[in-house]
């Protein structure tokens, strides 16, 4: 699906180009899910729409009672993963800002994802996002050969969602946001897996922005030169071989893929190869995400000064 054209203002929303998912989050806010059925029926045979989907309601429904009483009125498969993902985003909320509720939010969460999980066993949606709790328990089973550092991570979780889709996006990079520093990880580890997770898949896989994520997480303004880190042969090399082998499958998307395409134009932006982000811009039309950005300063800030760079039209530009 192309983005379409850039209108002179950046388009905040996660739905981005799924006009059926902003529809769907508008009756949401207003305590409708009829919609959201409907949507998500549709992402059965499709993962990755489905994880998408699900993810976004879900940041729409979590402050209100609409997962409970769907679940509640039609329990459905889509009510059961909508409930499992509202209930994972209000444990890990609980968990970060030290709510005294959130064992309890956790174990209700971990009871919604099972729940989902039965429901419809094909899908790896409800493990992606028990996944996302694994940092919660600093899980630690040991990693198969072939990493350097051989980081102990969640390991038997993440192959459970490779078995069921071995290229599923959100459960990799799930998997990959466990070996965050900030998650108690460590630099070394995050680059590790995301470098052997990456050069698992296919050459025009989004997954092949691993590595890309992994660099922005490992940023430390402090250190000398930082910002010419994507300057490296390296690092310029892979930011190159996404946009030529993965980028030309972006017009056949359902919808933008706003944050893979960001990571890739900040990327191309810092190794100073303003032609190659200028295309990626296009791509992206009016979407916009705060991530990458945000990690380097105030996001709209940020990416205005990119696409400045790259002759790119920016809001307020006269």
């Amino acid at each position: 699906m192309a983005a379409g054209l850039f209108e002179g203002q950046y388009v905040w929303h996660p739905a981005a180009d799924d006009r059926r998912l902003a529809s769907v989050c508008v009756d949401v806010r207003a305590g409708r899910y009829l919609s959201a059925r409907e949507a998500l029926e549709e992402t059965r045979a499709d993962f990755g729409l489905r994880a998408h989907r699900s993810l976004v309601m879900a940041s729409e429904a979590a402050d209100s009672d609409l997962a409970e009483r769907w679940l509640a009125e039609e329990p459905s498969p889509e009510a059961a993963l909508l409930w499992a993902r509202v209930a994972v985003l209000r444990a890990l909320r609980a968990a970060d800002t030290k709510d005294g509720r959130a064992e309890a939010l956790e174990r209700i969460a971990l009871t919604a994802c099972e729940r989902a999980a039965v429901m419809t066993p094909a899908d790896p949606t409800p493990w992606a996002a028990k996944l996302s709790m694994a940092r919660l328990h600093d899980l630690r089973e040991p990693a198969p050969q072939g990493l350097l550092t051989a980081p102990p991570g969640p390991w038997r979780l993440f192959s459970h969602i490779l078995r069921l889709d071995p290229w599923h996006r959100e459960g990799h990079h799930r998997f990959l946001a466990f070996f965050f520093t900030r998650h108690g990880g460590s630099v070394n580890a995050a680059w590790d897996v995301a470098a052997f997770l990456s050069q698992r898949a296919p050459a025009s896989s989004p997954l092949r922005l691993l590595p890309l994520v992994a660099l922005v997480e490992s940023y430390n303004p402090s250190q000398l030169l930082v910002d010419r880190t994507w300057e490296q042969p390296q690092w310029r090399s892979t930011a190159l071989a996404i946009y030529q082998n993965w980028l030309p499958e972006v017009p056949g998307y359902r919808f933008t893929p706003v944050l893979d395409l960001s990571y890739l134009a900040h990327a191309l932006f810092m190794s100073q190869r303003e032609f190659e982000a200028r295309a990626v811009f296009t791509a992206m039309g009016p979407y916009a995400c705060r991530m990458p950005w945000s990690v380097f300063g105030e996001p709209e800030e940020q990416l205005s000064r990119a696409r400045r760079t790259c002759g790119m039209p920016v809001p307020g530009a006269t």
